[in-house]
């Protein structure tokens, strides 16, 4: 089969791979569509799991079934599926409170393992999620992003009439923006560097908009009351904004600790006020588990509006592209590299 390997960083060559033989209780999947996350970005630009390449990434996939390994039931040949990428041993602690991340076998696939940009994949049966046949591959390809989305909000405790800042207005930060619209907090209140992608985030729900980083504490304080934000939420990576995200929340309020920084930052905090105030800041990097069931059911009721996340997709073969032109197209919240075309659907009418 082919596959995209990332020999070092900044470089795909497009191979020939043995194509993977399911074994016990997996399944072999043909893949679809894979979107490109930021992490995979990370991982090209060699700032993140550098020790693992050369490697195949991608995990933000979907693909239809193409074969059982011995013992699977319940899944059926050609439907079509989402898969959790997030592999634990099912046993531990960590995995029975669906705390897969530091479970201390656990594996991701795209990460640490291989990955999605290829033509198949071999993934256990119990991380496959039987997907609707009437929604699109570019749409169930954005299962997993929104999972991370919605794990975000399941551990802030995120709640109607709640203020919620979000640092980045990024495709991550307004998919924020759209699920915190759906749980009906508010003021939603968004910043970015970009006008282009604010203006996005007000277009899906955001309340409030900012691109002076000079105005975004008086703008906060004004929307709030003069308290600051319920939760404000990370969804950047850089130290110097979590430091900010301690100077935006109210008494009381809560940091969602979501984009990824470099290894061995820190993050000073003022213990005393934090103990005083009753502070709170609480890490969440994946979705995993129930997340996966609760984004496809959002993407399949139509909760989030995709249209700004579907437009761009590369073959396989212009991967190389895809990745090198990624940073200069800021209007495109996602990109997919497209592995196998949906079948057509063919629409059937009652005379």
């Amino acid at each position: 089969m082919k596959a995209a390997v990332l020999v070092t960083p900044g470089r795909f060559e497009v191979q020939d791979v043995p194509r993977p033989e399911p074994g016990r209780d997996e399944v072999l999947v043909r893949i679809t569509r894979v979107g490109i996350c930021g992490t995979d970005v990370h991982i090209f630009n060699g700032h993140y799991a550098a020790e693992n390449l050369p490697m195949i990434p991608g995990h933000e996939f979907t693909g239809t079934i193409a074969e059982l390994g011995e013992g699977v039931s319940g899944l059926t040949v050609g439907d079509p599926v989402v898969v959790d990428m997030n592999i634990g041993c099912g046993t531990c602690y960590w995995c029975r409170r669906n705390e897969i991340l530091n479970c201390p076998e656990m594996q991701q696939m795209g990460i640490t393992m291989v990955g999605a940009f290829a033509q198949y994949i071999s993934v256990p049966a119990r991380l496959v999620i039987p997907a609707p046949q009437e929604v699109s591959a570019e749409v169930l390809a954005l299962t997993e992003p929104l999972a991370c989305v919605v794990r975000c909000a399941r551990k802030a405790g995120i709640t109607f009439g709640q203020s919620v800042v979000v640092l980045g207005a990024g495709p991550i930060g307004n998919l924020h923006v759209q699920l915190l619209r759906t749980i009906g907090a508010a003021p939603i209140i968004v910043a970015d560097l970009s006008e282009d992608r604010v203006n996005m985030a007000l277009e899906v729900g955001a309340d409030v908009g900012i691109t002076d980083p000079d105005d975004l504490e008086q703008t906060v304080l004004r929307h709030t009351d003069g308290r600051g934000a319920d939760v404000v939420i990370e969804s950047v990576g850089l130290p110097t904004l979590y430091q900010q995200a301690t100077r935006l929340i109210r008494k009381g309020g809560h940091i969602a600790a979501f984009g990824l920084t470099g290894a061995g930052e820190t993050l000073p905090i003022d213990i005393l006020q934090t103990i005083l105030q009753e502070n709170s800041i609480k890490g969440s990097v994946a979705g995993m588990g129930q997340d996966m069931h609760d984004a496809l059911t959002l993407l399949t009721h139509d909760r989030i509006r995709t249209d700004r996340f579907t437009g761009a997709s590369y073959p396989l073969n212009g991967i190389q592209e895809a990745f090198d032109s990624i940073s200069d197209r800021p209007g495109d919240l996602k990109t997919q590299i497209v592995l196998t075309h949906e079948p057509r659907r063919e629409e059937n009418y009652d005379c």
